[in-house]
């Protein structure tokens, strides 16, 4: 008997992590699967909110039926969009999997590998903006920091757009 999986996707509500996780739930996600949406928020001062509470470790794993409600997530100062929802409530119903949202503050490239020990994640599915290698330099990939340092199996979505 085969144990439920943890399946992890960045997402930052951009077109690129939309592709990736319609990408996972078409190849990875499967039946009884928690899928994990991970999205890091940039470092700042928070006057309220539950974000002052989770700073350090992240939220708590908020379930599709409290991120699709804009009230909850107006605490955590994230506002997840329409197709993002879409395609996960879509998921959970056809594929009967659960789905989750973690948040956490800070460096994108830490908080994601620092993800994958603390849920914990089987694999994480993270998209690719594109950078040309002159920015890629300067900014630094995140999918390339992830690659490199994740403690599980990374697949990354390539965002190729065809004119």
């Amino acid at each position: 008997m085969e144990t439920e999986r943890k399946v992890g996707v960045a997402v930052d509500f951009s077109a690129c992590s939309k592709k990736a996780l319609q990408w996972a739930v078409d190849n990875v996600a499967r039946k009884g699967d928690h899928l994990v949406l991970v999205n890091v928020q940039p470092e700042g001062y928070y006057e309220s909110g539950e974000m002052q509470l989770w700073e350090t470790t992240g939220s708590p794993l908020i379930p599709l039926v409290e991120f699709s409600d804009p009230h909850v997530m107006k605490k955590y100062g994230v506002h997840p969009d329409a197709e993002t929802l879409e395609i996960v409530t879509c998921a959970a119903r056809e594929k009967e999997i659960v789905v989750l949202l973690k948040i956490y503050w800070g460096d994108a490239r830490e908080k994601l590998c620092e993800s994958i020990d603390k849920i914990p994640l089987d694999c994480i599915v993270i998209g690719n903006r594109g950078l040309g290698k002159l920015k890629r330099a300067i900014m630094g990939s995140v999918s390339n920091y992830v690659v490199n340092n994740a403690s599980c199996p990374v697949t990354v979505v390539k965002n190729v757009e065809h004119d």
